[in-house]
């Protein structure tokens, strides 16, 4: 009697399988983590951005709303309006992130705001009519709110850059890294510059 004839599968389906497995393998071995986390730093920094501009949104009508109760400060108000055209004409994109002088510039042209935005509520003080201005006390409001967004949007950011680095650095995102994906750099995250650099400003009086 003789042997029946076994049909052997198509070799490109013993391909197709092979590479379906082997995809399957190096998704469970982290392959993908880098990419991911490099979006999520670039979607962190879009927010921090977001938080930034909100501020600057706000300037322009916190600056009348001062000047129509204490004209006479016109240095201060003169600061703030300066200090915002700075911090708005420094923008980073999301390709920019690991160029440690951009984000140098960028951050302290937003410290010199929030400097000038401090001393602006500062003046406040010696004006009770704008202190109880409803306008004011709006824009007070928004801009706290806007600083404490700042903060989370930065620490986020700070967080998401760790997991990005930490992920190249180490056991199996550095082989990855090194086959995969060499073109991706190490980020640049935020630095501490001045005392309590993370803490939002504060805005609110007694």
């Amino acid at each position: 009697m003789l042997p029946r004839h076994t049909t052997l599968p198509d070799p490109r389906v013993w391909r197709f399988s092979l590479v379906l497995i082997m995809a399957m393998l190096l998704t469970g071995c982290g392959v993908n983590n880098i990419p991911t986390y490099d979006e999520q730093v670039k979607s962190a920094w879009a927010q921090v951005e977001n938080q930034y501009q909100r501020r600057a949104d706000l300037v322009p009508n916190l600056v009348e709303t001062v000047k129509g109760f204490a004209r006479q400060e016109q240095e201060t108000l003169t600061a703030v309006v300066e200090a915002r055209a700075k911090a708005t004409s420094i923008q980073i994109d999301a390709e920019s992130l690991d160029d440690p002088e951009k984000l140098r510039q960028f951050e302290q042209a937003q410290q010199q705001l929030s400097g000038a935005l401090s001393r602006l509520m500062a003046v406040s003080e010696r004006y009770p009519d704008l202190k109880s201005n409803q306008n004011f006390l709006t824009l007070q409001s928004q801009l706290e709110g806007t600083e404490n967004r700042i903060a989370v949007a930065r620490r986020d950011f700070i967080t998401a850059v760790e997991r990005y680095n930490t992920e190249i650095r180490t056991f199996p995102g550095r082989l990855w890294h090194s086959i995969l994906y060499s073109d991706m750099p190490l980020r640049e995250t935020f630095e501490a510059t001045t005392e309590n650099a993370d803490q939002a400003p504060q805005v609110e009086f007694e």
